[in-house]
C-alpha cells in the first residue's frame, strides 16, 4: 500500500482512497454529530449551497463555520463541545466548513473517500486495511501559508503508523502536536470564543469512537454516514 500526502491545493489530483483529515473541528464535530444520533451528513463547499439544499431537504440541520467564526443562518456551529448532550437522532445535517469539507469536495478524482480525525482514527485504518487499497492519499486540511496544519499532519502520522504494524503505537507523541500546531494554539486564547478550549480537548480524545466515517458520491451530493469497524470485518 503506497501512502501519499495532498493539500487542499493538491488533493484534486489524488486518486483511489483519499482521506481528508480536519482534526480542528470539522471531522471532530462530524463525528460527535453520528455519536449523537445523526444518520448522514451531507458535505458541501460553499454557504450558499448549505442553505439552499435545507430549503429542498425538510428537518435538515446546517452546521459549519467560514474563517472559524458561526455562520448567520446556520442551525449549528463547528463544535463537538457544543454538541455535548444533544439529540440528534435520525437528523440528517448539512456540513460546510473552510477546510475539511473543502477537501472532500475537491477530491474529485479519489475512487474511495473518508474523513477522518483523531477521534475515529483507529476505526478509519482498521476501515483502510480491510479495504486493501493499492495507494492512500492523506489530506492535509489545516494547511495553508499561514498555518501549518500540524494538527492534521499528526493525524496522518498517527494512522500511517496504524496501518505499519498490528500493534497499537503510543498516540501520546502524535496527539501532543495537536495544541501546539498553529490552529490548536489558539484555542489558549480567551480572545477567541469562537474556539473553546473543551474543542481541543474533544479534538484530543484518539479513538473515542469505533467508527470510520466514508463518503459515498450519490445523486449528485457528497453523502457521509458512519459505518462501524470490528477487527477483521466492515460491521
Amino acid at each position: 500500500m503506497e501512502l501519499k500526502r495532498a493539500s487542499l491545493e493538491t488533493c484534486g489530483s489524488a486518486t483511489d482512497m483519499v482521506v481528508v483529515i480536519d482534526v480542528l473541528r470539522a471531522f471532530t464535530t462530524a463525528a460527535h454529530a453520528f455519536a449523537a444520533g445523526a444518520h448522514e451528513i451531507v458535505l458541501v463547499g460553499t454557504v450558499e449551497e448549505a442553505l439552499a439544499l435545507r430549503r429542498r431537504m425538510p428537518g435538515a440541520l446546517v452546521m459549519g463555520e467560514v474563517d472559524g467564526l458561526p455562520v448567520a443562518g446556520f442551525d449549528l456551529g463547528n463544535s463537538p463541545s457544543a454538541l455535548l448532550g444533544m439529540d440528534l437522532t435520525g437528523r440528517r445535517l448539512i456540513q460546510r466548513t473552510s477546510a475539511g469539507t473543502q477537501g472532500v469536495v475537491r477530491s474529485t478524482q479519489a475512487s474511495a473517500l473518508l474523513a477522518s480525525s483523531f477521534v475515529c482514527a483507529g476505526a478509519t485504518a482498521r476501515y483502510i486495511r480491510q479495504r486493501a487499497p493499492a495507494s492512500v492519499t492523506f489530506v492535509i486540511t489545516g494547511a495553508s501559508p499561514d498555518l501549518d496544519g500540524d494538527e492534521d499532519a499528526a493525524c496522518a502520522d498517527y494512522l500511517e503508523s496504524l496501518l505499519g504494524t498490528e500493534d497499537a503505537p503510543d498516540s501520546v507523541p502524535f496527539v501532543r502536536r495537536v495544541p501546539n500546531s498553529g490552529v490548536g494554539r489558539l484555542f489558549a486564547d480567551p480572545g477567541q470564543p469562537s474556539l473553546p478550549a473543551a474543542d481541543l480537548a474533544r479534538a484530543m480524545a484518539v479513538d473515542l469512537f469505533g467508527f470510520a466515517m466514508p463518503v459515498e458520491r450519490k445523486d449528485g451530493l457528497l453523502t457521509m454516514k458512519p459505518v462501524r469497524v470490528a477487527d477483521r470485518s466492515l460491521a
